[in-house]
Order: structure tokens, then sequence, then C-alpha cells
């Protein structure tokens, strides 16, 4: 049930970004969709409390090293909640990069020795973008 939280709250926030960038659906229901992102969010940070404890969460997001990060992901559920969905979530997803990129070398790792994914990673096209987001040092 923990896991379900992130797992849908990931599945869920492209699905709703696409239905937002369609411009005629946009027109008849942004306000709907832009709570569907808010939702989206709000079972991220949920899950992830659930998954490592509030404390260790509220740890992981008001590290002093993460301030940017987290000003980033937070402004961008704020920028939402204003009723700028697009805006907000491209702020959201730049402080996610942030917060989460000493992540993504484990990340790489751990696709790069799946069957079908790891072979699609070592394409001549994605291999030199998978080893430079895969050889961050960042592992904090």
């Amino acid at each position: 049930m923990k896991l379900l939280l992130i797992v849908w709250s990931t599945i869920c926030q492209p699905v709703i970004m696409v239905l937002l960038f369609d411009s005629p659906l946009h027109s008849q229901c942004a306000r709907p969709l832009s709570q569907a992102v808010l939702l989206c969010e709000i079972l991220f940070v949920a899950g992830l409390s659930f998954v490592i404890g509030l404390e260790r969460t509220f740890k992981f997001f008001f590290q002093r090293h993460k301030f940017k990060a987290t000003s980033f992901f937070l402004g961008g559920v704020l920028v939402v909640l204003i009723g700028w969905p697009i805006i907000g979530v491209v702020l959201e997803i730049y402080g996610f990069f942030l917060l989460f990129r000493g992540f993504f070398p484990v990340a790489v790792g751990f696709i790069r020795r799946l069957p079908v994914l790891g072979s699609i990673l070592n394409l001549p096209g994605i291999s030199g973008f998978v080893d430079k987001v895969g050889e961050s040092n960042n592992m904090v």
C-alpha cells in the first residue's frame, strides 16, 4: 500500500500532463486537471512519508544543502495551487531532479541490468545521456 501511493502518483502525473497540454481539453477542464496534478503530488509526498517515515521525510526535504531543490519543488506545488499547473509542474520537475539526483546513478545501474531496458539504455543516442546522468557523484 505504501509503495502503491508513490507508483500511482508517478504513473498518473505524466498522463495528466499530456491531458493538460491538449488544448481543446485544456480550455474545457483546466481546473479539474490542475486539481488532479495536485492530488498526484500529495500522493507522492504521502507515499514517501509512509515508506521512510514522517521525520525522515522532513529531514530529507529540509536539509541545508537541499534548500534550493525543496524551494523549487514546494514552490511548484504552490504555483499549481494558485492555478498555473504547467508552470508549477515545470518548477516541480526541476526541484525533483535536484532533490533526487543522488539516486539517479543507483537507478541507472539497476535499469542497465534489466534485459530489455538495459539494451535500450546502451543505444548510441541514449547511452551518452544515460552515462552523464549515471556518473553523478552527489550521493547525498
